[in-house]
């Protein structure tokens, strides 16, 4: 008998394939599989010729990319030299997760299931294009698909004489144990890992950097909050460029962390091992070891999180409360989605307040199912908003604070914003940070005219390229600014007043609620239509876009990633609602 083990391979962005990856590894367990759930880039790649069955679940992000934690894959999947039959063993299925009010729905499911054929694999089935603008979202797609793929796969792989599937009654074993140590060492201090001063900050070694200043640029009674906020990297080793994205690792407030301990009856001294239930599962690189259970809870269980389906349906088997448990399973089940929708997601409840309202399930959630049942914090991405020429040592972000309300008594808060806003310099705070490369990229030659289209934040990596233009003394950037209001969010405005007096930029600003009738950026643009035409035919500009534009006809592509602004870089239109009211030039 073929030996029945599944390796199951994610790409995800935000969590929800990782979520997803995580249900197929229960599902193989139930089906006494010996299953490794692994990120794409963890996985050692040159392994994959030895490898019998593998599902893999990606994610689509921005322009049709890969998520960050496959890329590396990604890269070397399609590598021209490898043999077309290298995969010949390897039987497959791929489970896409994306959105199709976007052009290049499910690119990379559907990309990397072509690749696998190229290279000898054999499909089990037809890959599952989960969308998130279906009413049941990606599970409408994803539930009747699991259901066919483990029909194959057990006709491949039978279950072995004298064993039967697991029952969903079962609760199965949690991937970690926490092993409580006798001493009870809660300094923080010593809890941080050492890193190499020379290194390269990254995702696992942030760089602990102090925060200078903390800005409002919006006026007082402006109903949002808008900060710029200035970092110091001086000795990080960090270089960027305009166009570039600061990845922030936020945390949860000392508020929440304490309500969170006392609802599970924690203590947020005690230090704990990390053990893996199974030798194969990998230990969450981002703990520390030995670890404090208020380092476990302030930074790295994402308990402001809107829980996914998969979060109720085990919080369900901790439940002796009959009313309780009922609730949870019908929350996990797929005949209760709408529910669930209803409860959870139209109105942003938060894991912290599910747990609230499930208290006789709560208080009997054992210690070591922490990590199953909730998810990490993910950093949060910015588009960097300075420039190193114009300010060596430092590193700004545009961030507008998210707050809204819903029918909750509480406002919803942005987790990584909130606490940002929070924070003074003289707090002697350190954000973790690191930076990576955006997919924005500005022409290398001085003489390259650039039209810009930035309303509101979306302007901060136009603010960075304007800076470093005025550093170097360039000239030819165009910026087409909207906003609110000239005296409410009207961000830079003198810093530019100054940059237009020395011939370096060309500014057209959009106040839409200055007058009676709303006035956006797209106005601008058609009033300047044969401008703007004759930059891009004659003089061969690049056009460039971020943030949304407030109209029928929104300019986008696939969902972005968690956080981040994109920008779309061509030297035609990426639009035709854009490219329309340029072709009116006359």
């Amino acid at each position: 008998m073929a030996e029945r083990k599944i390796l199951v391979l994610f790409g995800s962005q935000t969590g929800t394939a990782e979520d997803m990856a995580d249900r197929i590894g229960r599902e193989a367990r139930r089906r006494h599989f010996a299953c490794r759930v692994e990120a794409l880039d963890s996985y050692s790649v040159v392994n994959l010729i030895h490898e019998t069955l593998v599902i893999f679940v990606c994610a689509t992000t921005g322009q049709g990319d890969p998520p960050d934690n496959m890329k590396n894959f990604w890269r070397f999947i399609f590598r021209r030299n490898l043999p077309q039959n290298s995969l010949c063993r390897m039987d497959y299925a791929v489970l896409g997760l994306g959105d199709s009010s976007y052009p290049k729905f499910n690119f990379i499911a559907k990309k990397l299931h072509k690749r696998l054929l190229q290279l000898g694999a054999h499909p089990i089935l037809s890959p599952a294009l989960g969308d998130d603008q279906h009413d049941l979202g990606p599970d409408a797609a994803v539930d009747p698909w699991l259901k066919n793929l483990w029909n194959k796969v057990l006709s491949l792989y039978p279950l072995p004489p004298g064993l039967s599937l697991i029952s969903e009654d079962i609760r199965l074993p949690p991937k970690f144990v926490l092993r409580f140590l006798d001493q009870e060492v809660a300094m923080e201090a010593g809890i941080l890992k050492k890193v190499d001063a020379h290194a390269i900050p990254t995702e696992l070694h942030p760089f602990q950097a102090p925060l200078v200043s903390n800005q409002q640029v919006t006026a007082a009674d402006h109903f949002q909050d808008v900060r710029l906020i200035e970092f110091d990297i001086s000795g990080s080793g960090i270089q960027y460029s305009p166009g570039d994205v600061v990845m922030i690792q936020p945390q949860n407030s000392p508020q929440d962390v304490e309500k969170f301990c006392t609802l599970l009856q924690l203590d947020p001294k005690r230090v704990f091992l990390l053990e893996p239930h199974d030798l194969d599962t990998p230990l969450p690189p981002q703990l520390p070891q030995p670890c404090t259970v208020r380092h476990l809870v302030e930074r790295y269980l994402d308990i402001r999180c809107v829980p996914r389906r998969s979060f109720f349906q085990l919080l369900s088997y901790f439940s002796l409360d009959e009313q309780e448990r009922e609730k949870l399973q019908e929350f996990s089940s797929a005949a209760g989605q709408d529910e669930l929708y209803t409860y959870c997601n139209r109105l942003r409840r938060t894991t912290l307040e599910v747990l609230v309202d499930f208290p006789h399930t709560t208080c009997n959630i054992p210690v070591d199912y922490l990590l199953d049942l909730i998810p990490r914090i993910r950093p949060r991405a910015f588009s960097i908003a300075s420039s190193l020429q114009a300010h060596p040592d430092r590193l700004q972000i545009l961030m507008a604070v998210v707050q809204y309300r819903t029918k909750l008594h509480e406002p919803r808060r942005g987790l990584c914003s909130t606490w940002l806003a929070s924070i003074s310099p003289s707090d002697g705070v350190k954000i973790p940070l690191w930076v990576k490369k955006g997919s924005l990229k500005f022409p290398s030659d001085p003489d390259t005219p650039v039209i810009m289209v930035g309303p509101g934040t979306g302007v901060a990596p136009f603010h960075a390229a304007i800076e470093e233009s005025a550093a170097l003394n360039k000239t030819g950037i165009c910026l087409f600014f909207g906003c609110r209001g000239k005296n409410t969010d009207f961000y830079f405005h003198e810093e530019w007043a100054e940059l237009e007096k020395r011939g370096i930029l060309t500014l057209f600003t959009a106040f839409s609620r200055d007058q009676e009738d709303k006035i956006y950026v797209q106005h601008r643009i058609k009033e300047n239509a044969a401008f703007v035409w004759d930059l891009i035919n004659i003089k061969q500009a690049y056009f460039y876009l971020a943030g949304v534009l407030r109209s029928s006809h929104m300019i986008g592509s696939q969902r972005p990633a968690s956080g981040e602004r994109r920008a779309c870089q061509q030297r035609m239109p990426h639009s035709k609602s854009i490219g329309d009211i340029i072709a009116q030039k006359c």
